[in-house]
């Protein structure tokens, strides 16, 4: 389970008033993607620290007098004393949202017992109950994702994931959070064996408010945006950058995203070519635009036909993300628009490589597409720059910082460039391009699916990632419209034999 899984699964269940204070540790990517990582990662003893902390903290907030009284969904005949029937009743609730599935028989009597003994021990029924709740949010039931299967009725021979499975992987996909209770409703009653049921609660997620959290979490994921964790700049280069910008440049990121393919319900494309974003006061300043700060400190804001900035690209999260503390990096964000938005592989730079010419600031060649040319002359290295030069050299009017420019030591920028053959004038260009690849469509459908399945894609399911785009390219590529494709398939849902060695899913943390 992610962090923000784990926080909106406790929102969702408990509410938004619970404070939950924890911090997962990092996980490496797979595939591209930290959810596919954590599907091979392990808990430390010092991230199950943590975990139990962070367990106490909630179930003693859960229990207390403030919340207790809507909550706790019964009352004790007295709190001084251990009420078994009460115990059981909450604890059954809660642990089958927990657990995503009804406690077995000896998980709910453990807990129950739990429960009983902390309360006769002279703590009172509240105090067992939140030692039996904690025991409930730091199990492995809770915090790791798994996946069961079962003889499919309908094919025999063959085996599909349980209801209840099927609801986990749906929700933890749409919603970023744990099933609620209609899911699990539907589960329980086969409903998401049927095309009809699984429809009917798709869309109605699909519908909710928490679809929005969904795909932020999986762009949040897929942009590499953790990445902000450890941008700096040098404050003497760029004073405007201060430490709240790399925050706020993320959640403008993920507010435009949100915008655009939500609440607009914009082709996927369109990301690298709109206009329009929403900006906040400390962005302004970056941007150099006026703005009136709406609910939350952010307003809606379009840069005018004609700006240089259009898309993502053009956001200061990228930019700042992709270049050094004191220079802007063709390189790295030519890189990043292969690696990240094509899924192309760059190889690394070999060992001992000269990099004098690209960083020292006093060198004769003022630009960095003079230096990047000088540099390139080293046969071991033109190979790779030219995969990524002549992307990023179309951001070059954008700064380290992300602020636009249109010279560099005094000399002329020139933002010109090609990608895969496409030429382009600027960075706008550069926008059009991306989003006319068929590379740009190829990538997110493979990331989306690997996210959605929380397993690397096979070589054997590249046919079917064609199938995904001959369904949207007549449509467009509007973000619902590509999960409908993937959850309505046969693929989805698909399970291998008990014999077979499956594909990793559960999902941990380091």
């Amino acid at each position: 389970m992610s962090q923000s899984e784990y926080v909106h699964t406790i929102t969702d269940i408990f509410g938004a008033d619970i404070a939950i204070g924890v911090r997962f540790a990092p996980v490496k990517r797979a595939d591209g993607l930290l959810g596919v990582g954590a599907g091979t990662a392990v808990v430390t003893p010092g991230a199950l620290d943590r975990l139990e902390s962070a367990a106490r903290s909630v179930a003693q907030q859960v229990t207390d007098a403030k919340h207790r009284e809507f909550l706790v969904s019964c009352k004790p005949a007295l709190e001084a004393e251990r009420d078994d029937a009460c115990a059981r009743r909450f604890l059954a609730q809660v642990g089958r949202l927990l657990y995503r599935r009804p406690l077995t028989d000896a998980e709910l009597n453990l807990k129950v017992q739990i429960a009983g003994e902390a309360a006769a021990d002279g703590g009172g029924f509240y105090k067992g109950l939140t030692y039996a709740l904690s025991g409930l949010l730091v199990s492995p039931n809770f915090l790791l994702i798994s996946e069961d299967i079962e003889p499919d009725p309908l094919h025999p021979g063959r085996w599909r994931l349980t209801g209840y499975s099927k609801a986990t992987r749906l929700s933890f996909l749409l919603w970023d959070a744990a099933p609620d209770e209609e899911l699990l409703r539907a589960a329980e009653r086969g409903e998401l064996n049927d095309a009809r049921g699984l429809r009917r609660q798709t869309e109605r997620m699909l519908a909710a408010s928490q679809f929005a959290q969904g795909v932020r979490a999986f762009f949040d994921d897929f942009l590499v945006l953790e990445a902000f964790d450890n941008v700096a700049k040098d404050p003497i280069i760029y004073p405007t950058y201060t430490n709240n910008i790399g925050k706020e440049a993320r959640e403008q990121v993920l507010r435009t995203v949100v915008d655009e393919l939500v609440i607009r319900k914009s082709d996927y494309r369109e990301l690298f070519t709109t206009r329009r974003t929403l900006m906040s006061p400390g962005l302004a300043s970056i941007y150099r635009v006026l703005v009136t700060p709406g609910p939350g400190g952010w307003a809606p804001y379009e840069f005018p036909a004609g700006d240089p900035r259009a898309g993502l690209l053009t956001q200061v999260g990228f930019l700042s993300q992709y270049a050094h503390p004191g220079r802007s990096s063709s390189t790295r964000r030519g890189r990043a628009i292969r690696e990240v938005l094509l899924c192309q592989k760059v190889p690394d730079p070999p060992p001992n490589v000269d990099f004098s010419i690209v960083e020292d600031p006093h060198a004769k060649f003022r630009t960095a597409r003079e230096r990047l040319a000088a540099h390139n002359t080293d046969p071991t290295c033109r190979g790779c720059h030219m995969l990524t030069d002549p992307i990023g050299l179309g951001l070059e009017r954008f700064d380290g910082a992300g602020q636009y420019r249109e010279t560099e030591h005094g000399a002329p920028i020139d933002p010109s460039g090609t990608l895969d053959g496409v030429a382009y004038a600027d960075a706008a260009g550069l926008g059009q391009a991306l989003h006319d690849s068929g590379a740009l469509r190829q990538c997110v459908i493979s990331r989306l699916y690997s996210f959605a399945v929380g397993r690397p894609a096979t070589k054997s399911e590249s046919g079917l990632f064609k199938y995904f785009q001959s369904k949207l390219d007549d449509g467009g590529y509007r973000f619902a419209d590509m999960l409908r494709v993937m959850i309505y398939s046969d693929a989805f849902f698909a399970a291998q034999a008990p014999d077979e060695t499956p594909p990793p899913r559960t999902a941990a943390l380091n």
